[in-house]
């Protein structure tokens, strides 16, 4: 009875995985040693994908649902070991469970920082981080580009990979969307979007896709952030005149407030003068202008001799030389 207990248990006859951690990708199922009996019952789970390995050749893969394995329901493994009339004996071969379900949660930043070029402010570095989800959507491609024969695979094998991938593409995306440096942080959801679309063929090269993108800040150098400030309160002053004379009113008041003395006396002075000037040169602006006066008649009289019109202090007549009385 032991021998029969002991050769029975070579042979495995149910074929099926829980998922123990939510990292796992992929989880090869058979043991060294261990023989799948013709007829055993594999179970395969909603979110994920059962992939059945002969001799490092890729054999049938088995979508969620409950299989009797036999000559039917493995039509490469049958080519490949070369069954007849529904042989049924032990075969040898590598049963691998790949989680289809969504990784979320997935974090990815700049460690440095990366360069865009801006309409407005030229060529500037910026610093983003955020999360994304992916999932395997061609787990034959994946098994031959990413995972290979692993008995193990979880994300942290492929995730440090899938994040210089968006890091390297971020600058060109950010390019490609035409958002003006001053906007970036008001379309966070545009620009993640448009970078799912843009980074989804580098996923699908490796079987997988890439579910959501989100982009959660994007912070740039300071220089920059202080124009925008900047511009800001411009915009928040609106009339730079309006805005100087009312600095000028607020200066004569406080000047007025000051207790020290002759200084105070000094500063409420020149800024009650600063303060008349302007707005006689808001006054002024508005004012039509005033015709110029109108030039004195000049003092002459009249030559006693030829009439002609001479200066009346001139004792001597310049055309005809007679003199004046």
């Amino acid at each position: 009875m032991g021998i029969l207990n002991k050769l029975k248990g070579q042979f495995i006859d149910v074929i099926e995985w829980t998922s123990p951690s939510d990292d796992i990708m992929v989880y090869r199922f058979n043991k060294e040693g261990n023989e799948i009996m013709m007829g055993a019952q594999l179970t395969v789970r909603e979110s994920q994908v059962a992939v059945m390995v002969n001799e490092g050749q890729l054999a049938d893969v088995f979508q969620p649902g409950r299989y009797q394995l036999s000559t039917q329901n493995m039509p490469i493994m049958t080519m490949l070991k070369s069954w007849k009339y529904g042989f049924n004996s032990p075969f040898k071969a590598e049963v691998y469970f790949i989680n289809t379900k969504q990784f979320l949660n997935q974090k990815w930043g700049t460690s440095n920082p990366v360069m865009m070029r801006d309409a407005e402010f030229g060529m500037v570095r910026i610093r983003a981080f955020g999360i994304y989800s992916f999932s395997v959507c061609d787990p034959t491609a994946f098994l031959k580009e990413v995972f290979g024969t692993s008995a193990l695979f979880t994300t942290q094998g492929v995730t440090e990979h899938l994040k210089r991938s968006i890091v390297s593409g971020l600058s060109d995306i950010i390019a490609q969307s035409k958002i003006p440096a001053l906007d970036l942080a008001a379309n966070y959801d545009e620009l993640g979007e448009f970078a799912k679309a843009t980074l989804n063929p580098k996923f699908q090269a490796l079987g997988l896709q890439l579910d959501s993108f989100a982009i959660e800040n994007i912070s740039l150098p300071d220089e920059v952030e202080k124009a925008m400030d900047r511009r800001t309160s411009m915009g928040v002053v609106g009339d730079l005149n309006k805005y100087t004379q009312f600095q000028a009113a607020e200066a004569i008041r406080d000047a007025a407030q000051n207790q020290n003395g002759a200084a105070g006396l000094g500063v409420g002075l020149g800024a009650g003068a600063a303060f008349s000037q302007m707005m006689q040169g808001a006054q002024n602006q508005g004012a039509p202008a005033q015709a110029a006066p109108a030039a004195a008649p000049q003092d002459t009289k009249f030559c006693t001799e030829c009439g002609k019109k001479i200066a009346r202090s001139s004792k001597f007549c310049p055309e005809c030389g007679a003199k004046q009385q």
